[in-house]
């Protein structure tokens, strides 16, 4: 059974591997002037979807067509040259420009996941017994597309994380006049609203003490995209040590949801080559 749909892993794919820079297929620098192969990008590619989706070990999911060792070397590589967060981008992008982006209603809500292995993001959880954990504080739009997260240990707040969150609307361009942020009853606090409001952001925060389906508002999108991400298991229970390899999962989860949210949305309003007579 493939990790993701054919329909999205080929427009993944496609748009990855036009991100990827030219490599010879041997080694230029051997000494003898041969070298093995170069494992192809596509492979690397599917494990790197494998490990996301199924939360095993490099070990696990190696085989003759490509090494663990292989797999890791390559996620580096393509990690520090940024194509992960270009590709998450380019997918918010083609949202935008086909079936547009909801920036009028945002949502900010804190995850707590669990991360073993420790690490740069890793910090006592103070919900699973002090245990090693991480929390993401997201961000996304009215439909529940992710447009950044800001990653800390599990035993940060999520009051301090929000200004550094909101940061993030930096890198969006031009938005809307009148923007409101739904949060939980988490941030219900002066400190909060004051923070809105030097942003020139309305904030519609849950009040304590109220039951939250009465108030739930527009924050639901939030907690469906939060399950969308744990649902690849090597977010929910990351053993990754490094922030970059962890954001770079992140980046590559983020585009996966926008490129499915696309597809399923346009499907309605858009006609192109080889689309299904169904419905996703």
């Amino acid at each position: 059974m493939p990790v993701l749909p054919s329909w999205l892993a080929e427009p993944l794919w496609v748009q990855f591997e036009a991100l990827l820079p030219v490599r010879p297929l041997y080694d230029p620098a051997h000494p003898l002037g041969c070298h093995r192969r170069r494992v192809p990008d596509r492979i690397v590619f599917d494990k790197l979807l494998q490990v996301l989706r199924f939360g095993c070990s490099y070990e696990a999911i190696a085989d003759t067509t490509c090494s663990a060792t292989a797999i890791r070397t390559r996620r580096d590589e393509w990690a520090n040259l940024g194509i992960f967060a270009q590709l998450k981008q380019i997918a918010l992008d083609a949202c935008d420009r086909i079936v547009g982006l909801l920036l009028e209603d945002l949502a900010v809500d804190g995850c707590i996941t669990k991360a073993p292995g420790g690490g740069e993001m890793a910090g006592p959880s103070p919900v699973d017994r002090r245990k090693l954990g991480m929390k993401r504080s997201l961000l996304v739009e009215g439909y529940g597309i992710p447009l950044g997260r800001v990653l800390a240990p599990a035993n940060r707040n999520d009051s301090p994380l929000l200004a550094p969150t909101l940061d993030l609307l930096d890198d969006l361009g031009p938005l809307p006049e009148d923007i409101t942020v739904h949060l939980d009853a988490g941030y219900d606090s002066g400190k909060t609203r004051t923070l809105l409001d030097g942003r020139g952001l309305t904030g519609e925060i849950a009040r304590k003490g109220i039951k939250a389906p009465v108030q739930a508002t527009q924050r639901w999108h939030i907690e469906r995209t939060n399950a969308w991400h744990n649902a690849f298991y090597r977010l929910a229970r990351c053993y990754e040590r490094r922030a970059r390899v962890v954001e770079a999962f992140f980046d590559l989860t983020d585009a996966i949801i926008a490129v499915r949210s696309l597809i399923r949305r346009s499907w309605v309003t858009h006609r192109w080559d080889g689309r299904s007579d169904r419905r996703r």
